[in-house]
């Protein structure tokens, strides 16, 4: 199997590391230097590529993406900030009969903390008393606020018939991996949910994980739905 990844920077590495890893290889690394103007995404480049990992910038997300898969080529794509085009993007990718799929977070963790918060927002939107609020924090050079991975958390309470108002913050300071955090609140109590993430190799782990899984098949799918309908290798 061979891996483009597009956005080789800290988490590029860590995905070449996981690669390896598995015995993937690395076909292709574009980053600014060789893809500014998405110059680097031609026919030549991408022979014999199985599936392209795209953890770019927001700004270059949608594009890197319309014209990795005008080439055929299948993607992982973990990039956040971008996520106003998705109805585009689908449409895109079953019009070229490639396969895609996306995540705010591939972390294994975090899409089991997503359906954690989803049940607690389905089971409390019935009590009134109770208020929501979710915070998150990362590292100051992470781009987009609130964080994809926060955007999906509220997405997954309203999806599971939360209709209350839910107060959102973001911080941005030093060297965080990603905290978030969901909450609620009343007169005679609160819960509080959270995730911590250690460090972003966990991250990378699962977008390699999901491109072996990718390869060869068409539709677009949410990594959380794969990881917890399908049996991953180890």
């Amino acid at each position: 199997m061979r891996i483009a990844i597009v956005g080789y920077g800290k988490m590029g590495r860590m995905i070449e590391k996981a690669a390896e890893e598995r015995r993937i290889e690395v076909g292709l690394k574009l980053d600014e230097f060789n893809n500014a103007k998405f110059e680097g995404i031609t026919a030549q480049n991408f022979e014999g590529i199985d599936v392209a990992i795209d953890f770019s910038i927001p700004s270059a997300a949608v594009e890197n993406i319309l014209r990795i898969a005008a080439l055929g080529v299948n993607l992982v794509v973990g990039t956040t900030g971008w996520q106003d085009h998705m109805s585009h993007v689908k449409n895109v990718v079953a019009g070229r009969g490639i396969g895609m799929v996306w995540s705010p977070n591939y972390s294994v963790g975090v899409n089991a903390f997503f359906r954690i918060v989803s049940e607690a927002a389905k089971l409390l939107e019935t009590e009134p008393e109770y208020e929501a609020w979710a915070w998150e924090i990362h590292h100051s050079g992470k781009k987009d606020a609130p964080s994809g991975t926060l955007l999906k958390v509220m997405d997954e309470m309203r999806k599971s018939g939360f209709t209350r108002r839910i107060d959102v913050a973001s911080n941005r300071a030093g060297f965080i991996a990603g905290t978030h955090e969901v909450g609620f609140d009343s007169l005679a109590d609160t819960i509080t949910l959270r995730h911590t993430a250690r460090s972003r190799e966990g991250f990378a782990l699962g977008a390699v994980k999901a491109a072996e899984w990718i390869k060869g098949k068409q539709g677009f799918y949410e990594f959380g739905d794969i990881l917890f309908n399908q049996h991953f290798s180890k």
